[in-house]
């Protein structure tokens, strides 16, 4: 495994990061346990997770399955740096109340809290914003922060889904209280979606910030899924923001050209959509959030996939990127 340090802190974190937001809706507890214990035994020292993950009725079961496997010991909390995240309403559908979710700092104080006990740990490593809150000062915020850093219930803040003006507002807000600021910023980044490389991504660079792409294979879109569809497993190949993406002819038709470079070479997709990631300036490590073990192999073998230079202009010329702001948008 590689490792590099998470922006501009000196914690040291793997180039690949573990995602959970499988575990619990589409990995019993038994196999995530097993999945987790092959990437620590792969290097993967860093591990993310969401409060609301699980989903529907069931949120916060993600937690709590990281939260039994840490109890087993073997140094396993010693190993992994642990990221969650904030922001999201905890109550069942129907019965959300005010001050149960965004950041205020009564949210915030009782969010870290609940995430502690379902983790089993007394502290969060990386503890990021979900989303950005509209309605709360972001010196208010800050606020809370500081006394969970003095606390020692965290020890670094993160941003998920930033705007680069709101990354550079939120960290000017810390300088100014003299606070640390954000370390991390966890954005949608992909070869299919990279408007981040307009200003979300300079402005990570900018202020010191790992950026940690979620969605790294645009939910499926960049696995294989034109392969796949022909073997008969589309059902599975595509989710979310992608699961409608190959009715448009554009869309399938780059992808078709994706594919068929990579069988040129004999490269998986899959595996150089993650390996393309690594290339990329500011990103410290992409999200896999595998379902299986073997998905979990193909991106552990990622890391260690050196792209070429043709293969790197070829997917520049499949999925061309927006160039940076403002001469995207201006002369």
């Amino acid at each position: 495994m590689k490792y590099t340090q998470l922006g501009r802190t000196g914690l040291e974190v793997s180039r690949l990061v573990l995602g959970t937001m499988n575990f619990g809706p589409q990995t019993n507890e038994a196999d995530s346990h097993a999945i987790m214990d092959a990437a620590l035994d792969a290097g993967v020292n860093f591990f993310d997770t969401a409060n609301v993950y699980g989903w529907g009725e069931n949120k916060g079961r993600t937690e709590e399955i990281l939260g039994t496997w840490l109890a087993k010991g073997g140094e396993r909390r010693d190993k992994v740096v642990l990221a969650t995240k904030v922001y999201g309403n905890m109550a069942a559908e129907g019965d959300a109340w005010p001050n149960h979710h965004k950041l205020s700092a009564l949210n915030i104080r009782r969010a870290v809290d609940a995430s502690l006990k379902r983790l089993q740990t007394d502290h969060i490593d990386l503890y990021q914003f979900h989303h950005i809150d509209r309605a709360t000062p972001v010196e208010e915020i800050w606020q809370a922060i500081d006394v969970l850093i003095q606390q020692g219930k965290i020890l670094y803040a993160g941003s998920s889904n930033f705007a680069g003006w709101k990354i550079a507002q939120t960290n000017e807000t810390a300088k100014r209280l003299g606070s640390y600021g954000l370390v991390s910023e966890q954005c949608l980044y992909n070869l299919a979606e990279r408007r981040a490389e307009m200003e979300v991504i300079p402005a990570a660079q900018e202020y010191g910030l790992g950026v940690i792409p979620w969605s790294p294979l645009h939910g499926g879109l960049l696995g294989g899924v034109i392969r796949k569809e022909r073997e008969g497993g589309a059902a599975r190949s595509t989710s979310g923001r992608s699961g409608d993406a190959l009715a448009n002819t554009t869309v399938r038709a780059q992808i078709q050209a994706y594919e068929d470079l990579l069988e040129k070479h004999g490269l998986e997709p899959g595996e150089v959509g993650l390996a393309w990631l690594l290339t990329r300036p500011g990103v410290t490590g992409p999200i896999s959030g595998p379902r299986t073990r073997e998905q979990l192999d193909s991106a552990v073998r990622a890391v260690d996939l050196e792209l070429s230079d043709e293969v790197l202009a070829a997917l520049d010329e499949i999925f061309p990127g927006p160039g940076p702001s403002p001469e995207a948008f201006a002369w």
